[in-house]
């Protein structure tokens, strides 16, 4: 078996780009993308390739259980999350991972006994998913040339671009003030327990921080079937807060 890349070498990996962030490069994109860009990214900051998160939370299994995360998101070649989440007191530890077009997840009690082990096509579809959905964490990616933006209205944006060959649709909702308000997107998953299928996803971002030149969302509620009655009362299963990211 392949050894699996650590987090600590996938962020080492993150190449600088050594370029600062203007808004004369912004100069092409319609206003509202602007307004979302400027307010993301302030001037002169070093445009990032990579983030590290540190996080904490509540995810929804059967019931809602607390977790604590480190993350790390590496543009070109994917992202690591590794988590201790707590059931009845004992510790589940283990990741979620994209990296170089291979996803996987891997979990166990106690750091023994196995709880999740999948990998496979369906998983790596839905990994690359969340990668697009996080892209927000990054604001930096929306400032390539492969980006294409849609306006809708003042406050509401489509982004089109490619991440890990697969093409991400993502809809926006912002504020006046360039602030981000919701994400949604289709994104591959069985939320159901069935087969896999496109199924709206998103988040709705409670409140944001400014860390290293970038305002993100620092406490979000994300999940499935965004958009309907269903999030509310199934779909949503992840609620974080971000408590510390660098950028690289």
């Amino acid at each position: 078996m392949t050894k699996q890349i650590s987090l600590n070498a996938l962020w080492d990996s993150a190449l600088s780009k050594e370029q600062a962030f203007g808004s004369d490069r912004l100069s092409h994109l319609p206003e509202a993308a602007r307004r979302y860009l400027e307010h993301a990214i302030a001037p002169g900051t070093a445009i990032a390739s990579a983030v590290r998160l540190q996080m904490h939370g509540e995810i929804k299994l059967k019931s809602w259980i607390p977790f604590k995360a480190e993350q790390v998101i590496c543009w070109e070649r994917g992202l690591i999350w590794s988590a201790t989440a707590w059931m009845n007191g004992l510790p589940i530890v283990g990741s979620d991972r994209l990296v170089d077009g291979v996803g996987a997840m891997q979990w166990k009690l106690l750091g023994i006994f196995p709880v999740m082990i999948a990998s496979g096509c369906d998983i790596t579809r839905s990994a690359v998913g969340r990668l697009q959905a996080e892209s927000t964490w990054l604001p930096s990616v929306f400032c390539g040339d492969d980006v294409s933006w849609t306006r809708m209205d003042s406050s509401h944006l489509h982004s089109s671009f490619v991440v890990q060959d697969q093409r991400a649709e993502l809809d926006f909702t912002i504020e006046q003030t360039g602030r981000l308000k919701t994400v949604k997107l289709p994104r591959w998953g069985n939320p159901e327990g069935a087969e896999f299928h496109d199924v709206d996803f998103g988040a709705i971002v409670e409140s944001e921080g400014t860390f290293c030149g970038y305002t993100i969302p620092n406490r979000l509620r994300v999940g499935w079937y965004f958009g309907t009655d269903r999030f509310e009362s199934e779909g949503e299963f992840f609620r974080a807060t971000i408590d510390d990211a660098i950028y690289r």
